[in-house]
């Protein structure tokens, strides 16, 4: 019914678990540049971003080159245990600025690539602003793929169809959050408002003969996942699927593409001012995303703190006494 995605950068999970594809973000880059069993290939990161800028650099400088790199050197190594494709994310902090996220997609094309890689294995992770989802339009008609992340609407979602992204990744997990902190309610997960907006979306998509794949993320317990079975994806952590794998039970298909062609949704046809209409309108989708990049922001404002103490200490034990 549905392809199943591991949500993580932790390498170790993903040989566990061994799914088709995998997905990373910049606070699971973090996550996994700070654990000891990953050290070796930060390091050699490093090392590799000082030899391409000079001794001359500074630590900040060649921390910033080598927070680039690391996500394409966590990509390759996933890339070789899944069978799929493995996407990797554009600085979040270029999440309103088109010709930048152009440019990085390109880079890290290139950079997989030179490394004997097909971008068919790839997807370009990009916030769903009205300005990414723009550059993925341009990265697309290059046969560079795009997975259109903290997406949290239905307009979002219309625009990425209408620019024809690969895929997009609706955050089932966050939208929830949101809700019980506005209403402070519990949700049932057959009722829960993150589970509600990815069901409009595959409804949307599959009326109107939309080929981008929809792949429910940012989840927040396994009842969310087993009412989405049938979603094209699904990119879950490596905690719900060690649950998902110790439990027993009928999983009966939730999203089915002929009932939802059947839908009696209306098409909406999207342009800069519609979206930004809806998205006004849209409380939570507004709150969320800005949250959202903020917070990948922040994450890698973090690593490239973290990489910078580290070359300096690589440096001073590498001066001999």
């Amino acid at each position: 019914m549905t392809v199943v995605v591991a949500d993580t950068g932790d390498i170790e999970a993903i040989e566990k678990f061994l799914p088709r594809d995998a997905t990373t973000n910049p606070s699971l880059i973090t996550a996994a540049a700070e654990m000891p069993k990953y050290s070796g290939i930060v390091d050699d990161t490093l090392l590799a971003a000082r030899k391409e800028l000079g001794d001359a650099a500074a630590p900040a400088a060649v921390a910033n080159l080598a927070f680039e790199r690391l996500a394409v050197e966590f990509g390759k190594r996933i890339l070789a245990i899944v069978p799929g494709r493995v996407s990797t994310e554009v600085d979040a902090r270029l999440s309103f600025d088109t010709t930048a996220t152009i440019a990085k997609g390109r880079q890290i094309i290139a950079q997989y690539e030179a490394a004997g890689i097909s971008r068919e294995r790839i997807l370009i992770k990009i916030a769903s602003t009205w300005e990414g989802i723009q550059a993925a339009e341009v990265l697309e008609k290059e046969g560079i793929h795009c997975n259109l992340t903290l997406l949290f609407g239905l307009h979002q979602a219309i625009a990425c169809a209408e620019a024809k992204v690969t895929l997009i990744s609706p955050f089932v997990g966050r939208i929830l959050d949101w809700y019980k902190k506005d209403t402070g309610l519990d949700y049932a997960p057959v009722e829960d408002p993150g589970v509600l907006s990815v069901r409009a979306v595959y409804e949307y998509y599959k009326k109107f003969g939309h080929k981008t794949e929809v792949m429910g993320a940012s989840f927040r317990n396994t009842g969310e996942i087993t009412e989405l079975a049938g979603c094209d994806l699904l990119t879950i952590s490596p905690g719900l699927l060690a649950e998902l794998e110790a439990t027993e039970g009928e999983l009966p298909r939730k999203l089915d593409p002929a009932i939802a062609a059947a839908s009696p949704v209306e098409r909406i046809s999207m342009d800069r001012a519609t979206f930004d209409a809806m998205h006004a309108e849209n409380r939570m989708a507004n709150e969320k995303l800005a949250e959202g990049i903020a917070g990948f922001s922040k994450a890698l404002v973090h690593l490239e703190d973290l990489l910078a103490k580290r070359i300096t200490v690589l440096e001073t034990e590498a001066v001999p006494a």
